[in-house]
């Protein structure tokens, strides 16, 4: 026989569903959100050690270590792992990936998903990174190192600066994650250029150009990674300018006032032209 409940029981039954169901949803997010702040400190970890890796500073393996195999075994091992991570990089961040990918991963943790994989990437490039050694420049004035030097600072100081002015927050999936904890709607940021983004389109590439290049020695080694990671980038950007062109319509007038990465640039290229025009 089938059990009859009362109204009163009926109701409270559901009542103890419907509690159930919250509990679940409720522990759901916050799951999303520690998961989301481990990527963070996860990605922010290992920025650091990229930047000890690059500058031969304090950590134990670096781009310019002893060499430990043959130039072409290393140059192969190497370029391997530069490849690894730009694919990573770029293919993830394609808009009809993130459809995609946001099938299996909630939309919440997708962008703390994807710089947790950025940086497992860097983490396999520190980790299996074959030095070649040999010296293509070593400056020996001390004037000249500190230059190069504070061009190293500045780079990072630049790429650290401009993901605060664009949202670092949105940038490294905290404010995705911050929202669905309050049961808010994401909303992507509009279309902004602030300080830097009014002089250049890219300072955080800018940031990353004056990084990998500023050095007082520059090795074999170090020379392959600023020849590779700079091709990406202009590669790179060729990719993230396509997806903004189609998310935000003002981008396409923004690209022809604004250089992508050397200051005033354009401006003096087209002075000419408009002179000739006057």
């Amino acid at each position: 026989m089938e059990a009859v409940y009362s109204p009163f029981e009926a109701a409270l039954n559901l009542s103890l569903r419907q509690c159930h169901k919250t509990d679940e949803a409720l522990m759901k997010r916050w799951l999303i959100f520690f998961y989301g702040v481990a990527c963070y400190a996860i990605a922010f970890l290992t920025l650091l050690y990229a930047i000890g890796f690059v500058g031969n500073l304090w950590v134990p393996k670096s781009i310019d270590s002893a060499p430990r195999v043959t130039t072409g075994l290393a140059l192969l091992i190497d370029a391997v792992l530069l490849a690894l991570f730009a694919i990573q990089h770029s293919v993830m961040a394609r808009p009809a990936f993130k459809r995609w990918w946001t099938r299996i991963v909630p939309k919440a943790a997708e962008r703390s998903t994807y710089i947790l994989f950025a940086a497992i990437a860097l983490i396999i490039m520190f980790v299996y990174w074959e030095p070649v050694g040999g010296s293509v420049w070593d400056v020996q004035s001390p004037v000249g190192r500190d230059v190069l030097y504070g061009g190293f600072a500045f780079g990072w100081f630049l790429v650290f600066l401009s993901t605060f002015l664009i949202n670092h927050f949105d940038l490294f999936g905290l404010r995705q994650i911050w929202l669905q904890l309050h049961r808010k709607q994401y909303e992507p940021l509009p279309f902004k250029t602030p300080m830097l983004y009014r002089v250049v389109r890219h300072p955080l590439y800018v940031g990353l150009l004056f990084a990998f290049w500023s050095t007082p020695t520059m090795t074999v080694t170090h020379l392959v990674f600023a020849i590779a990671t700079t091709v990406y980038i202009l590669i790179a950007i060729q990719l993230e300018e396509h997806d903004l062109l189609t998310e935000h319509h003002e981008y396409a007038e923004y690209r022809k006032r604004v250089p992508m990465l050397v200051p005033f640039l354009k401006r003096r290229r087209e002075s000419p032209r408009q002179a000739i025009r006057l």
